[in-house]
């Protein structure tokens, strides 16, 4: 299948953070976009201002008249999380529409391109955004489809770099859920991780491991690996594919990083091949975990012939994905972190970094649980990295897609939490609890709506600094 003879493209769930990239790519190439979500956002209020056609109702009469009426040219996109008795989604099962899930048509065109296709259980917006970023800075002719919104084009969608003869590079985040990668054709892969998640999907960690394992395989074999250490240890190196492989990390023995200096705003390294040497980097989106990220980009960089004077500039100037390890305040004794991290190991990794930033600061974090069945698989590994900090306050499990589960509740995490601070608190209480805390560095966690709070809680910390100032 090819998009020859379509003109109109019609997405279920276009204010998704993936919809949205295939929506903004699919009208930069000139066809009529429209779609359906079930609320307004941010994101679709600029889909609209981008000249998409977007309803909030699912309803047979929002359908556009061109999708309706040339359903032969038509080509409807839907994500996994569009409820079984959609009206719109029955609709054009019923009349024989080109209906294809999201991971279907990202195939179709990663079998078109020559594709960087970036997985892992944590760190893979930030990789592919970062690789994305560094081709384009360079000059590099590319398309990249991201899972969160870049700082340097605030957009999920990246295009551009000098018109050449070199062929246009895809690069594209590897989505594990729903184990829609496997539908992608890869050139090169990058495995930032290969820890256990989404256990509602996979069951078990053995189970997950074998998806990452038959996606490194999609590479071409005239392609390459990038592939993190651990992750490489989890799913056994004798088992990866017979290609060229390029193993990184902090202390790997292939490609490390060395000299690492944690400061204020910044991380400063020496990156190290075995070949190239490349000194005194800085890197302004903070954490060790970043540094690691980078590791990946930067070997990538190198083999796309991308000089070292190209490489300094392009991390330099990356200012990060929305959503991961975004400092909104940074002035005197205090500080505000934001992070996505909603898996016990993207906690650890995100509070480590803040320590190491803020060695003699008291801690607290405000973390909000993602899913019944994730807060039940890894009570106790959240419990464990929530330690990190001096104070918790947790707020309700934010549900999504899934219903309640007997028994568990944030709750269940408190007694595993060594700290002496440790409470629930909702979000409706949550602003008049800081007031009364005042913290000092102060880190929000979690993949729910706690998203909305974010600028509340940044306007509320400058406006304390003002008030200090006086």
């Amino acid at each position: 299948m090819s998009f020859e003879g379509i003109n109109s493209v019609h997405l279920l769930g276009i204010g998704g953070i993936g919809m949205s990239a295939l929506a903004r790519w699919f009208r930069h190439e000139g066809y009529a976009v429209s779609g359906y979500d079930r609320t307004p956002s941010p994101l679709t209020e600029e889909l609209i201002a981008e000249g998409m056609q977007i309803s909030f109702e699912d309803k047979l009469e929002s359908i556009p008249a061109q999708i309706k009426d040339h359903s032969e040219k038509a080509l409807i996109i839907w994500t996994p999380a569009m409820p079984k008795d959609s009206a719109q989604l029955n609709f054009f099962r019923d009349n024989g529409y080109q209906l294809k899930k999201r991971s279907e048509v990202l195939g179709i065109l990663t079998s078109t391109y020559y594709t960087i296709a970036v997985a892992g259980t944590h760190g893979k917006t930030t990789t592919s955004s970062m690789i994305a970023h560094m081709l384009k800075s360079a000059g590099k002719p590319i398309v990249a489809f991201l899972g969160g919104i870049t700082q340097n084009y605030q957009s999920n969608l990246i295009l551009g770099g000098k018109k050449s003869k070199e062929p246009t590079l895809v690069v594209v985040e590897a989505d594990e859920f729903d184990r829609s990668f496997l539908r992608l054709h890869p050139n090169e892969v990058v495995l930032t991780s290969a820890d256990p998640d989404h256990l509602d999907v996979y069951g078990d960690e053995q189970h997950i491991l074998d998806g990452f394992l038959e996606f490194v395989h999609l590479a071409d074999k005239k392609g390459r690996l990038y592939i993190q250490q651990h992750a490489a240890q989890r799913l056994g190196e004798g088992k990866l594919p017979k290609i060229a492989t390029r193993e990184y990390g902090l202390r790997s023995s292939g490609i490390s990083a060395e000299n690492i200096q944690a400061r204020p705003g910044s991380f400063v390294f020496d990156y190290l091949d075995g070949k190239n040497e490349i000194k005194g980097l800085e890197l302004f989106i903070p954490g060790f975990h970043n540094v690691e990220n980078a590791l990946a980009a930067i070997a990538i960089a190198l083999d796309h012939n991308i000089s070292e004077e190209q490489i300094r500039l392009g991390l330099s100037s990356f200012k990060g994905v929305k959503r991961r390890f975004e400092i909104h305040v940074n002035e005197g004794n205090h500080v505000y972190i934001d992070d996505y991290a909603h898996h016990p190991e993207e906690i650890r990794a995100c509070l480590s970094s803040v320590r190491a930033m803020f060695p003699t600061k008291k801690l607290t974090v405000i973390f909000q649980p993602h899913l019944f069945s994730r807060t039940r698989d890894f009570a106790e590994g959240f419990s464990e990295s929530l330690s990190l900090a001096d104070s918790v306050i947790l707020l309700d499990i934010y549900p999504a897609r899934e219903l309640p589960i007997e028994g568990v509740t944030s709750a269940m995490l408190l007694d595993g939490i060594n700290t002496d601070h440790k409470e629930l608190v909702s979000k409706e209480d949550l602003m008049s609890h800081l007031d009364k805390a005042s913290p000092e560095v102060l880190v929000t966690l979690g993949a729910g709506d706690i998203d909305r709070l974010v600028p509340v809680i940044a306007t509320w910390m400058k406006e304390g600094l003002n008030r200090y100032a006086l």
